[in-house]
């Protein structure tokens, strides 16, 4: 099969399948959900003018492309996630990542990257297949293994962005506690003190803490709201303070003793990884140095000596 056989096939199907989804979304052969039955009914009237509301901001730089492609991009992310068994840990992972995206949103960016992946997979098969290195079954190899490769690569994004952002909450997590035991021992109440740093402080603690505040406002006790966020944050030296707060707040005990040790723990935890990574670090330089540096060495110190006994052969 040639290259551009192969390619006629290709393009030939993507414009089948445009056409039928095209004539899907026709009005009159597009299922009305209950939802859109009932929406005229319970729709209210605003005091503003939909022409001032800030549009959704699109998920991908192609700009309107990305805005005729949405609904079905959300149609597509609806069906799946029908399958899919992990939402609730997906949104777990959202909520740990702190990049306000739904599940949806998410969703659409995967299939996006695996429409990417699975574009740049077939134009580099056929690319490969044009210049006789490629078969046909390596062009469909090629094309499916681009678009896992693009389905994967936004998860490890996801992933990187989880691990960073922890990263810079252990970071400032010392400082904070650090201010908020000050606060404390001033005379402030634990509210004031969370108050205090979400106002003075920034960074991704803090918007955390601001979120904590923000939830006390709308009612919820602050034990409660705590625990909400040792849930979304899951890293042990945030829910060890979180457990000496709330343990602190329910007993009586002394607020600003508590908030030390934690961080004072937090910053030990810091120099036992920071030795664990140059210890590490100390072995991986030995590769260069035994494999590299050595032989060089030896061979210099050696060199001169076999050059005199060849010259005296």
């Amino acid at each position: 099969m040639s290259a551009p056989w192969f390619l006629a096939v290709a393009l030939g199907i993507s414009l089948g399948a445009s056409l039928w989804f095209a004539v899907l979304r026709v009005p009159w052969l597009r299922p009305v959900t209950f939802s859109e039955r009932i929406a005229p009914q319970l729709r209210t009237g605003g005091q503003g003018s939909r022409l001032l509301i800030v549009p959704a901001g699109d998920l991908t730089p192609f700009g309107p492309l990305q805005r005729i492609l949405r609904p079905a991009l959300h149609l597509a992310v609806r069906r799946l996630n029908r399958i899919n068994p992990v939402t609730r840990d997906l949104e777990r992972r959202l909520e740990r990542a702190g990049q306000g995206l739904s599940v949806l949103d998410f969703r659409a960016e995967q299939v996006v990257w695996t429409g990417g992946g699975f574009l740049c997979g077939g134009v580099a098969s056929v690319w490969l297949a044009s210049i006789d290195r490629l078969g046909v079954a390596g062009v469909i190899f090629g094309t499916v293994m681009g678009a896992v490769l693009g389905f994967v690569l936004r998860d490890y994004r996801l992933s990187s962005q989880i691990s960073s952002r922890e990263t810079r909450m252990l970071a400032e997590f010392p400082s904070l506690a650090e201010m908020m035991a000050l606060a404390v021992g001033a005379g402030e109440s634990a509210n004031g003190a969370l108050e205090r740093i979400a106002r003075t402080a920034h960074g991704e603690l803090a918007g955390e803490f601001a979120r904590i505040l923000g939830e006390t406002r709308s009612g919820v006790p602050l034990t409660n709201a705590l625990q909400h966020f040792s849930d979304r944050v899951r890293l042990a030296p945030l829910s060890r303070f979180v457990d000496g707060l709330t343990v602190a707040i329910e007993r009586g005990t002394p607020l600003a003793d508590v908030m030390r040790a934690q961080s004072q723990d937090v910053r030990d935890l810091a120099k036992r990884e920071l030795m664990e990574s140059a210890g590490k670090k100390e072995i991986a330089m030995m590769i260069p140095l035994v494999f590299g540096v050595l032989p060089l060495t030896v061979l210099f110190s050696i060199f001169p000596g076999l050059s005199l006994l060849g010259i005296g052969l």
